[in-house]
């Protein structure tokens, strides 16, 4: 988005410094909206591209303007650019109450009534009952300023019941608002679809471009979830070129998490190729202690089921407390235990019935991190760790692999009996 020296300045963002926002809202009550609109335009691009200093700066301007369209004579809706920058606003995660209440006293006409009473459905949760005619207006819409932005509310709309016709909003929207936080929103949310849909080569593609354009913003961490469950869930179709051609793009430390990621899924789910994969690849990309043992340690899980399973018991062990989280401590703790018992020799009490396995749980309890607001992107995914006050819960990998290392136990010992009996 091609912004002069002024708009910048007003963003407080020209060469890097950071204005506060004071001096930003010092003399702008005499600004148009549409030139305030841009500033956060801005800002929150800004924001998508990597620069979360400035999610700050757009909750004050998002307020300023909000004061400003609320004071605004009604004559200077009369330019089609104001009309559009209070829609704009409310789409950007602004007021909804605000555009309610410059529709109400808009008696001239300016507002397209049909669009005004078409968002402040969306915005108050029913947007399910006018899918038809947002879609509708956001195809008339398509050339307008305006259009980016109804496109990606209607693919919001539409996912529910029809997710491949949102896609089809969604690319109109990414493709008419190029590295922008209308892109990124688009591009996030069909990566979403597609995953679940089982649509792989799409999905690869959505990721692709994804990775390319968005991996700093403070959203990408639910596109690497999705991106991750797309890996496990059809290694074999997804090769290793495909998996590093998606990430080819990305700084050193950010594929490395992404292969830490990857790998403990893997290892959980039994993809013990993919498994030992991305550990290898992982390790590589390590630069201190922590990675490095967190490698080792999914790397270990997926050898547990081979002839290499007394190596993979040392890897285990060799992991250092401190470099794992709680939850990989209590993983660590539960793989120790399937391991022992493959490789303990058979006892008589082998035939009988096993005995209930206990492994501390020693997950914490922390509240989760508030992503920048922004409405039009979709709330925040909550943080895999329970809220602040209530019981903590194993995390259901972890169960998991404890099961499943208990049935194949619990197989043996069947084996063991038949062998037994035939005797």
């Amino acid at each position: 988005m091609a912004l002069g020296i002024k708009s910048l300045v007003a963003a407080g963002l020209v060469f890097g410094v950071a204005f506060a926002p004071a001096a930003w809202a010092q003399d702008r009550t005499d600004l148009a909206p549409y030139a305030m609109l841009r500033s956060l335009q801005f800002v929150q691009d800004s924001v998508v591209l990597g620069d979360h200093s400035a999610a700050e700066m757009q909750r004050f301007m998002l307020g300023t303007i909000d004061q400003r369209l609320r004071t605004a004579p009604a004559s200077i809706f009369e330019d089609p650019r104001n009309v559009d920058a209070a829609l704009i606003y409310a789409m950007s995660g602004g007021n909804p109450a605000t555009l309610e209440y410059l529709a109400s006293r808009d008696v001239a006409g300016n507002f397209d009534n049909r669009v005004a009473d078409g968002l402040r459905k969306y915005l108050g949760g029913r947007g399910t009952l006018i899918e038809k005619s947002l879609s509708e207006m956001a195809k008339e819409y398509r050339d307008e300023k305006i259009g980016p932005y109804l496109s990606l509310v209607s693919g919001n709309v539409m996912v529910a019941k029809d997710p491949k016709g949102a896609l089809v909003f969604y690319d109109w929207a990414r493709l008419t608002a190029p590295g922008t936080i209308i892109e990124e929103a688009a591009l996030r949310r069909s990566v979403a679809i597609t995953v679940d849909a089982n649509m792989v080569a799409p999905a690869l593609s959505y990721s692709r471009k994804y990775a390319r354009r968005f991996i700093h913003s403070p959203y990408a961490s639910q596109f690497a979830d999705f991106f991750v469950q797309l890996v496990v869930g059809h290694f074999g179709e997804i090769t290793e070129d495909d998996i590093d051609g998606a990430l080819e793009f990305m700084d050193a430390d950010r594929r490395r998490e992404i292969f830490l990621r990857i790998a403990r899924s893997a290892a959980i789910a039994g993809k013990n190729d993919l498994a030992r994969l991305a550990s290898a690849k992982a390790e590589a990309l390590a630069k201190s202690p922590t990675p490095e043992a967190l490698a080792k340690l999914y790397g270990g899980f997926a050898n547990i089921p081979t002839k290499d399973i007394g190596e993979a018991i040392q890897a285990i062990a060799d992991v250092p407390e401190e470099a794992l989280s709680p939850r990989d401590r209590a993983l660590r703790q539960a793989a120790k235990v399937v391991a022992e018992q493959v490789v303990s020799r058979p006892k008589a009490d082998s035939l009988a019935q096993d005995k209930a396995i206990k492994v501390t749980n020693t997950e914490d309890a922390k509240s989760p991190v508030a992503l920048p607001r922004n409405e039009i992107a979709g709330p925040a995914s909550a943080t895999e760790r329970p809220m602040a006050g209530t019981a903590a819960k194993f995390d259901p990998a972890f169960q998991t692999f404890v099961d499943s290392g208990r049935s194949k136990l619990s197989a043996i010992d069947e084996m063991l009996k038949e062998e037994n009996a035939s005797k």
